[in-house]
């Protein structure tokens, strides 16, 4: 009897050992065979407000994805973007974009433009449907469940918050001995807002002196050039040690708002954030001097990273904002190891908010409960003279202040 309940209990190992070589092997041919499919929305209009942005970050996301393949994917997967036009962002064609990455193209994670206001359209279907959803370069704390509630534990952007880069450009100032400054604030987008109010609490708290403070709106957005005009005479007719905005070249106040300050023959040095990054936007006549913006990387052949310079150089980056696009991929895939193997939304999302230092491309990323955008980074100083631009230094913000407008 005991003989019998002996050979009895050997079949049974014996077959249990069988199903479980027979499991295994299924998961690892199902891993060898499975993609890791990424559908991004992008604004891939010419002269599309977010294009200069989020082309520059797609095309250097495309050739990370390629490098990651070669080297075997991840976890057996290879990566596979599939793209759609948001057409410059406008908020029908960026839902139905989104739908149709998710139904049509069976996307398990989304990417998004660069401005958490015009990303919403694509953001809410994808978060709806569970899957994780990554911004390579929205600079707003509203990518996450600030703005989203609690489904926005889904989002995630790899730009840099806007209370960081702020807080950046304020130390710069102090460090420059810039200790006065004049406000112009772009009410256009709450990026623009958020950064100007952060720069100003850190600067007060250095103890420096904010002199003058205005707002405009961004003609490109449904502002007007007159309240441009205007904020640029209010602030030569209260001159101080630097000028402080964020607005983006790509729009229409840039260019307008420096030309008129320079007329009115106030030189003082004019500060501002990541958005303004480039030189597509300069005039000819008459030449930018004296302008600084803090930014991602160097796009024009200089950064101190030489993986940067080459990656600049082949997709022909119009501003630092590329190397989000790299970050982004290469945060997904650290994820994606981390949740051993799992392109399920919640696992994901839960691996990513405990992001400390993870090295990317584009330096080490971070992300807490309260912040689903990266804060930390080592930003470049980057000043224009004559329209040339040059790398002066990097810096990094020691204070993260609170944003009313973030």
């Amino acid at each position: 009897m005991k003989s019998t309940r002996a050979r009895l209990a050997l079949v049974l190992v014996g077959a249990a050992a069988l199903v479980l070589a027979a499991t295994a092997a299924a998961r690892n041919h199902s891993a060898a065979s499975k993609s890791v499919v990424i559908g991004w929305a992008y604004d891939g209009s010419n002269g599309g407000p977010m294009n200069p942005f989020d082309a520059p970050a797609l095309a250097a996301a495309q050739l990370e994805a390629a490098k990651i393949n070669a080297k075997g994917g991840v976890d057996g997967m290879k990566l596979v973007i599939k793209t759609c036009n948001t057409q410059g962002d406008n908020a029908t064609v960026s839902t139905t974009c989104a739908n149709k990455l998710i139904s049509q193209d069976h996307a398990n994670v989304i990417f998004t433009t660069c401005d958490v206001d015009l990303a919403a359209p694509v953001v809410q279907p994808a978060i709806n449907k569970g899957l994780l959803t990554i911004a390579p370069c929205i600079g707003t704390d509203q990518m996450g469940p600030k703005r989203f509630g609690t489904k926005g534990k889904l989002a995630f952007s790899f730009g840099n918050v806007a209370q960081d880069e702020g807080s950046a450009m304020a130390q710069l100032a102090w460090n420059k001995g810039w200790k006065t400054a004049d406000l112009a604030k772009d009410t256009t987008i709450v990026y623009f807002k958020a950064v100007v109010s952060a720069f100003k609490a850190r600067f007060v708290q250095l103890g420096g002196k904010i002199k003058y403070e205005t707002s405009y709106q961004d003609p490109a957005l449904g502002g007007s050039l007159a309240s441009v005009n205007n904020a640029a005479s209010g602030i030569a007719s209260h001159p101080s040690a630097v000028v402080v905005t964020s607005t983006a070249g790509a729009y229409g106040a840039l260019a307008p708002f420096i030309i008129d300050l320079r007329t009115a023959s106030d030189n003082a040095a004019v500060l501002n954030s990541w958005a303004g990054d480039g030189n597509y936007w300069l005039p000819s006549s008459p030449k930018i001097s004296n302008y600084w913006f803090v930014t991602y990387a160097n796009a024009f052949g200089h950064d101190p990273k030489a993986a940067i310079n080459t990656l600049a150089h082949q997709i022909h980056a119009a501003t630092g904002g590329f190397v989000a696009g790299p970050a982004a991929i290469d945060g997904l895939v650290t994820a994606i190891k981390r949740a051993s193997g799992s392109l399920s939304g919640s696992k994901l999302a839960a691996q990513m908010v405990k992001f400390h230092n993870v090295p990317t491309l584009s330096g080490s990323v971070s992300f807490s409960a309260t912040h689903h955008t990266v804060f930390g980074r080592a930003y470049r100083v980057i000043e224009i003279n004559n329209n040339t631009p040059i790398e002066k230094q990097t810096i990094k913000a020691l204070v993260v202040p609170n944003s009313p407008d973030s």
